[in-house]
């Protein structure tokens, strides 16, 4: 699987409410916003990116890639798969990487890994997985790669009523990637819910 054969959209239409909310995307992370870090991060992973955001649509636009609003269907701020939706409406190559604006140390070969296991197993779907603070390997299923066939059966689910991302991928064949190698970062798909996780991530990679 070629990188310009995959767009990536990053996932900036939450409402922030863990963080008081604020636009997650703008916050800073190391000096630069958390959705411009997550760019400059997947960009040389994937062909194009896109940023699914809700508000404050100039600021994102700056970023110099297209911004789109979640689907008017799913209704206000309907979480991830909303903008699961709207980026396989707006996608135009044969795959759609999703990313989340608040992880901001993911892998540099994120996509490598997902499309490698992807095609490997002929999935439906790559998810990440990783080790959490618990030590157990958990599915991130924000981190997600598909086929741009499955706009059909995401619209169908959603019509349903479903919204868990988790519930609608089991519904197809799902390969977990699990990044726990003595290489990956313990950190890297750490994701900030609130301004104090943010600071303290932050912190850390200082340090």
């Amino acid at each position: 699987m070629h990188i310009e054969a995959i767009t990536a959209v990053i996932l900036a239409g939450g409402r922030g409410s863990r963080m008081g909310g604020v636009d997650k995307g703008l916050q800073n992370f190391n000096g630069v916003p958390l959705a411009l870090h997550t760019l400059l991060r997947l960009s040389p992973q994937v062909g194009d990116v896109m940023i699914n955001a809700n508000r404050n649509l100039a600021a994102y636009e700056s970023f110099g890639v297209p911004v789109w609003l979640d689907t008017p269907n799913m209704g206000d701020f309907a979480g991830p798969l909303a903008g699961f939706m709207t980026g396989l409406e707006r996608c135009e190559t044969p795959y759609l990487l999703t990313a989340p604006c608040d992880t901001p140390l993911f892998p540099h070969d994120l996509v490598a890994r997902l499309a490698d296991a992807f095609e490997a197993q002929s999935a439906d779907f790559a998810v990440a997985s990783a080790p959490e603070e618990d030590g157990q390997t958990r599915a991130q299923p924000v981190f997600c790669l598909m086929g741009t066939h499955m706009l059909e059966s995401l619209q169908q689910f959603t019509q349903g009523g479903g919204r868990k991302i988790d519930a609608w991928t089991a519904q197809h064949k799902v390969v977990h990637v699990p990044f726990n190698l003595p290489s990956d970062d313990a950190q890297a798909f750490f994701n900030a819910n609130t301004l104090a996780e943010l600071h303290q991530l932050e912190s850390r990679t200082l340090g």
